[in-house]
């Protein structure tokens, strides 16, 4: 019994964090500006995404990232591009724009069309690009976490200096493999930033009545890991944050949560109706903590551009956006062929 008791002693026990400190903008102007376009890029991205889905022309589900864009936005401007690797859930289209994805791909996957990043076989909730360190988004609840788990382990074993960003919602943040990643990350140290996109209603059920700690970034805390509140709306906000935690985790001293308090505009998905949550609520959030809205006030109080030169990128954006949509429509289907690549291995 003594030698028990002076095993738990030895225990590691860290800090966590309740709320991330408000930290003052350190981005250069043109960094402002390349948050602006990256953001406003997807905003169309997903406008556009919307249109064609309500058109017939993407098939399936269909997850929106409208609202959200200040979180990928901001960690991917906090991450080394040339290392880190990025891992996701279904609402996946923002994740594969902030990693300089070709849009033209991303909606031709979209579409069904062969041009796209999985010859249009995984549609819009699976999508990869080895070459952008894209592993994927998934459509099972949760099951990218031990998957962004083991890419954390394959960066460790390589010595490559590499942190996994692995994403997931509140929703997900209930399921048991969440806890199991957590467990086994903490217990070997693996460099992974935990990235929890609290969205407040996961699937359609509010965040209060799905978790009786409403503060998942703390829910690593049983298992040693260090996690902070981040104002998700806020793209400055998310990059210092990650600069600490990925820090943190390529030191090698392990896994970082953070808790990103953001919002979706749209339903769960396309066919979600978003009954459970009032109109007045959705327009209050647009009005007062829209992102691109708050990026756009940064570029214009550090005089990156004046508003001409924010309505000659809003154009740009949707120009580069209608380029995309043409190409996905116009590419061709997959080939019956097709059906047996990536699949059936013949010896």
């Amino acid at each position: 019994m003594a030698k028990e008791t002076s095993k738990r002693k030895k225990i590691k026990k860290r800090k966590v964090i309740k709320k991330s400190p408000r930290l003052q903008p350190t981005s250069t102007p043109e960094e402002l500006l390349n948050y602006y376009k990256d953001m406003l890029l997807i905003r169309r991205f997903e406008e556009k995404a919307g249109q064609l889905y309500g058109m017939s022309m993407i098939a399936g589900f269909c997850h929106l990232y409208i609202g959200q864009e200040a979180v990928v936005v901001g960690m991917q401007a906090a991450a080394n591009r040339e290392i880190d690797t990025v891992i996701t859930s279904y609402r996946d289209h923002g994740h594969m724009l902030a990693s300089n994805m070709d849009p033209k791909g991303v909606m031709a996957e979209l579409t069904g069309r062969s041009g796209g990043y999985s010859k249009g076989k995984g549609g819009s909730m699976h999508m990869f690009s080895r070459e952008k360190n894209f592993f994927g988004g998934h459509g099972i609840v949760g099951a990218q976490v031990p998957i962004g788990t083991g890419l954390g382990f394959a960066h460790k074993y390589k010595k490559d200096g590499g942190v996994c960003m692995t994403y997931f919602g509140d929703g997900a943040s209930n399921q048991g493999q969440v806890f199991e990643s957590f467990n086994m990350a903490s217990l070997w140290n693996l460099p992974v930033v935990y990235v929890i996109e609290n969205n407040r209603y996961a699937m359609g059920t509010s965040v209060k009545r799905a978790s009786s700690n409403q503060e998942l970034f703390s829910r690593g805390e049983a298992f040693g890991i260090p996690g902070v509140s981040v104002d998700g709306m806020d793209v400055l906000a998310v990059k210092e944050a990650g600069i600490k935690a990925l820090k943190y985790a390529r030191s090698g001293k392990g896994p970082f949560i953070l808790g990103m308090q953001t919002y979706r505009y749209r339903g769960h998905s396309m066919s979600d109706p978003a009954r459970y949550r009032s109109r007045e609520e959705v327009s209050k959030v647009r009005s007062e903590r829209d992102p691109i809205d708050r990026v756009r006030q940064y570029v214009l109080d550090a005089k990156a551009t004046d508003e001409e030169g924010l309505k000659k990128i809003d154009s740009d954006v949707k120009t580069l956006v209608s380029h995309a949509s043409e190409y996905a429509q116009e590419s061709p289907e997959p080939d019956i062929s097709e059906l047996y690549t990536d699949i059936l291995i013949e010896i």
